[in-house]
């Protein structure tokens, strides 16, 4: 089969080959999928997860790429719950080999069936936005009807969702970004935004909730921002500065089959729009993972046409 492999983590993305590799397996509990669409999360090649195994050993070339929707073609031993021919979507163990191919083995419970009427493009670019927000806003932040949140980076793939599932479960939501993402923030549902290159992060008042994207020095003054007994979630890695009289968690998503079909079940009935900045086939994803102008929103590489 055809795939995106990587051998040198100095290189990063400019390091990628397209190669033959051979097509896997499906071990116990696995299915095998035909990747129609997948996703890149732009930092996963400086994951320790893409490049050794759990033990620490080299595992390299590697395919990366976590996010896929596709077909099952085939069942591993003691696999229940999905059947050869459907379509689904979901997400890799960043520990196996990834989904920038045209076959992936992964674990049925890291899948959800993908409604017919849904694009593969969709199916894939939804998977770790929309699980990242719904575990960041409800597993993690316990956000409420009637509270306020902060969301940084609100145009990009995973504020979008953060801002429209936010503001779908009646939360008043302040989106934040550069200047010439206010429109778009505005668009998904924010019903103000501030510009971080030009407001002030203190002159916003007090949220329950801040949805963390970007740590570093957004990160530290976002924690002034939290009222007492709130929040700031982040998925940027642990939290500099912590709020006073708040909570600061961290978290790295997981699949979850029941929270992937809340989501698609949003994007089904328009309650929830994904963000694609850009769609490429496997034969162009180097040049379009390697882009020579920033893309805002998700890029996904085309599998089969």
């Amino acid at each position: 089969m055809k795939a995106i492999i990587v051998t040198d983590q100095a290189a990063g993305t400019a390091g990628m080959k397209l190669a033959e590799r051979p097509e896997p397996e499906a071990g116990i509990n696995d299915v095998v999928v035909q990747v129609h669409a997948s996703g890149f999360t732009w930092d996963e090649l400086t994951w320790p997860s893409t490049w050794t195994d759990r033990q620490g050993r080299d595992r390299t070339p590697s395919i990366p790429g976590q996010e896929l929707a596709g077909v099952v073609t085939a069942l591993g031993y003691g696999t229940t719950g999905l059947s050869v021919g459907q379509r689904v979507f979901g997400l890799t163990d960043s520990y196996r080999s990834g989904t920038l191919a045209e076959y992936v083995a992964i674990e049925a419970r890291n899948l959800a069936p993908l409604p017919g009427d849904v694009d593969f493009t969709v199916g894939a670019s939804v998977a770790m936005p929309g699980l990242t927000a719904w575990q960041g806003l409800f597993d993690h932040g316990r956000l409420q009807s009637g509270q306020s949140i902060l969301v940084h980076g609100a145009a990009g793939a995973v504020g979008s969702m953060v801002t429209q599932l936010a503001r779908e479960a009646g939360a008043y939501v302040i989106g934040t970004g550069r200047a010439r993402h206010r429109h778009t923030a505005l668009e998904f549902g924010a019903h103000e935004f501030i510009d971080l290159e030009n407001d002030d992060l203190r002159d916003v008042s007090a949220v329950d909730l801040v949805f963390d994207v970007f740590g570093g020095d957004i990160g530290k003054r976002s924690a002034g921002v939290v009222r007492a007994g709130g929040k700031l979630v982040t998925i940027a890695g642990p939290a500099e500065v912590r709020p006073v009289d708040g909570l600061a968690i961290d978290f790295v998503v997981v699949s979850d089959r029941m929270q992937l079909s809340e989501v698609i079940g949003r994007v089904r009935d328009g309650r929830l729009r994904t963000h694609i900045g850009k769609i490429s086939s496997l034969e162009d994803a180097i040049v379009a993972l390697n882009p020579t102008e920033k893309t805002n929103g998700k890029t996904i590489i085309r599998i089969r046409p």
